[in-house]
């Protein structure tokens, strides 16, 4: 294989590999799933998100304190522009978050939209956020809307760590 197809392979698989981390970012903070949400993070990293700025270790405890009150929450990634310079990719992820919250005894829908800002470092062989920044471009408070499920009280419903069905393989085996 020639070292320009060689290069282009190892971009591929590497921009796969971190795409993967942004995905398990997103489900550790869904999910509230701490050990997840570490994970993706080097010991040494650093954040800087406006309202916490500092380590990888305060950011997830931050963050997971943050979202536990809530009734529900669901972060999507949209559009991924990942730069690769060797052992060094810089990052721009697109994002909403919908977070179902209580507000003066009222359900509410908070919507957050925003990019991550990255730096990424391959060590060893694996790649992991080095820096992260979160931008917000911007935000909406509104009542909560759920006439859908309403209507349709045989819906079945997201829960939160284990009692998700993403989080029973084994049942999912059997079903």
């Amino acid at each position: 294989m020639s070292p320009d197809r060689e290069r282009k392979l190892d971009d591929l698989l590497s921009k796969q590999e971190i795409y993967e981390l942004l995905c398990d970012y997103m489900r550790g903070q869904d999910r509230l799933d701490p050990v997840l949400h570490r994970s993706v993070f080097w010991d040494d990293a650093r954040t800087d998100y406006g309202i916490y700025k500092g380590d990888a270790d305060g950011f997830v405890a931050f963050a997971q304190g943050a979202l536990t009150p809530h009734k529900s929450n669901q972060h999507l990634i949209g559009q991924v522009r990942i730069d690769l310079e060797g052992d060094v990719g810089f990052g721009e992820v697109y994002f909403i978050a919908f977070h179902r919250i209580e507000q003066d005894g009222e359900d509410r829908d908070l919507f957050v939209a925003g990019r991550y800002v990255d730096r990424y470092e391959r060590r060893d062989g694996v790649w992991k956020i080095a820096f992260r920044s979160e931008l917000v471009d911007w935000s909406r408070n509104d009542p909560a809307s759920d006439s859908f499920l309403k209507a349709s009280p045989e819906s079945l419903l997201g829960a939160r760590g284990g009692a998700d069905l993403s989080s029973q393989r084994e049942l999912l085996r059997t079903l």
